[in-house]
């Protein structure tokens, strides 16, 4: 069997965090694939989503965001990001539309491989000429395309769709019809309930939570949620419990009718500077 009429390859999204790379990896898919919050480096490890349409199969790898590593966590999420940029048919950059450019944006764009697109993502909320002044410094890296788009509201991201796949070289589909991500169900558990966790916490603890699905049975799960320091313990669990339960309301709307999840609070002290920590939450 040949594919020389189908066109399927790899596609990693990169950026500085907060730019809105997993909202995007969710609007071309059409399907939440990828938890969201704006708390920076929510995404921690290569998410994959997959486009599947008549003669093409794309596979988009949503990668944390590229930043000044201040922990060993912070340097494998770089190392994550990189990675997925040495073996893709595409590499698509990602920069907001509605903050000034920095360092961290040109450290991306420098390291982003020849033939890359830039998309200019949130211009809804962002001037035209803001918008206008953003596309004109970015032509200086000579990129192949650029697409002034947004990720949110949906304008721009058909039109992005379709160069990516006109993008891709002739080969064979890497997943069955249907399928949207690899990643597992338990694994997908454990990020619903970091991301709600994400969204109820007004402390400065995004990263040093950390969560772990460890038991799943036919209507029972049991989900760890991992801490740096018995101070946060408490932080977590709220009064009398007030933030896990507004935590498992959050997530069991994800879940099957009648699913039990039980939620744990450990303390893995300095975990995101520990080895045998980050090799055991898979990151």
């Amino acid at each position: 069997m040949t594919f020389d009429d189908y066109r399927s390859g790899f596609v990693a999204i990169i950026g500085r965090p907060n730019v809105g790379k997993s909202t995007l990896i969710n609007s071309l898919v059409g399907k939440k694939i990828s938890i969201v919050s704006t708390k920076p480096n929510t995404t921690r490890t290569a998410i994959r989503g997959i486009i599947s349409g008549d003669g093409y199969q794309v596979v988009l790898v949503d990668t944390p965001g590229i930043h000044k590593p201040r922990s060993r966590l912070g340097a494998r999420l770089n190392n994550t990001a990189t990675d997925a940029m040495s073996d893709v048919d595409l590499a698509v950059v990602v920069v907001d539309a509605s903050a000034s450019m920095g360092p961290g944006d040109e450290r991306v764009l420098a390291s982003a491989p020849p033939g890359s697109f830039i998309v200019l993502n949130k211009v809804d909320r962002a001037s035209k000429s803001a918008i206008m002044d953003r596309l004109l410094r970015l032509s200086s890296y000579n990129m192949e395309e650029y697409f002034p788009i947004s990720a949110k509201t949906l304008e721009g991201v058909d039109e992005l769709r379709e160069a990516i796949v006109a993008k891709m070289p002739s080969g064979p589909p890497y997943y069955p019809p249907g399928v949207v991500s690899d990643t597992t169900e338990t694994e997908w558990i454990a990020e619903l309930v970091r991301e709600a966790l994400l969204e109820i916490l007004r402390e400065e603890l995004p990263h040093s939570l950390a969560t772990m699905v460890t038991e799943v049975e036919e209507s029972y799960i049991r989900c760890e949620i991992f801490v740096e320091r018995d101070s946060q313990k408490g932080i977590v669990v709220g009064h009398r419990g007030s933030n896990l339960k507004e935590v498992g309301i959050l997530v069991r709307k994800s879940l099957p009718p009648k699913m039990y999840l039980e939620l744990v609070v450990k303390v893995a002290k300095d975990w995101q500077s520990q080895n045998r920590y980050l090799d055991e939450f898979g990151l």
